[in-house]
């Protein structure tokens, strides 16, 4: 039983007479601290400034974004550029502060109307293969010029739409960001 708890004891000393330490080393549990709270800064100034994801509330832009749908939103770009015809972007909904997803259709300056159920700017029918617009049929809007500094938008399912049409075009400054991809569901 001697031989026992002496081995006991030459495992739990260093070998010069003094005891073991077997709690981790102070240094590394303040450099996985700092590592985490840099993650956790990185994350939120990236979500801040240059990407952010956005669920998609409402069926306004089937068949190319399902309600309930993620979507991830580059913030950056439009400080470079101006939004261009077809960017699909997140604004808020003047009405209550939530987030929209809506198409940019027309740009300041344009001339933007919707004819028979189909988009024309600055007299011309613009394809949009993306759409749906059988039920659309007999519906007659515009024509409007969208005021500079401001894009004229739409949801994809037109009928079944609260954009531009009711709430007129918005300014390019209340754009939060375009949709670079969808990222849930898969596919």
């Amino acid at each position: 039983m001697t031989d026992a708890v002496h081995a006991q004891v030459e495992v739990a000393d260093n070998g010069d007479g003094s005891p073991a330490d077997d709690s981790p080393d102070d240094g590394s549990a303040i450099r996985r601290v700092v590592w985490f709270a840099a993650i956790v800064v990185a994350v939120l100034l990236v979500r801040t400034f240059a990407a952010e994801p956005v669920r998609v509330h409402g069926d306004s832009m089937e068949p190319t974004l399902r309600p309930g749908a993620f979507v991830l939103i580059d913030k950056v770009s439009y400080r470079a550029h101006d939004p261009r015809r077809g960017d699909v972007v997140v604004t808020s909904d003047l009405r209550n502060d939530s987030p929209i997803v809506k198409r940019v259709v027309a740009l300041g300056g344009d001339l933007v109307a919707i004819e028979n159920g189909s988009l024309v700017v600055n007299g011309v029918t613009v394809s949009e293969t993306y759409i749906d617009n059988t039920d659309m049929a007999g519906f007659y809007f515009g024509p409007d010029v969208v005021p500079e500094g401001q894009v004229f938008v739409l949801g994809d399912h037109r009928a079944d739409s609260v954009d531009s049409r009711t709430f007129g075009p918005i300014a390019v400054d209340s754009i939060d960001g375009r949709v670079l991809t969808k990222i849930w569901p898969l596919g």
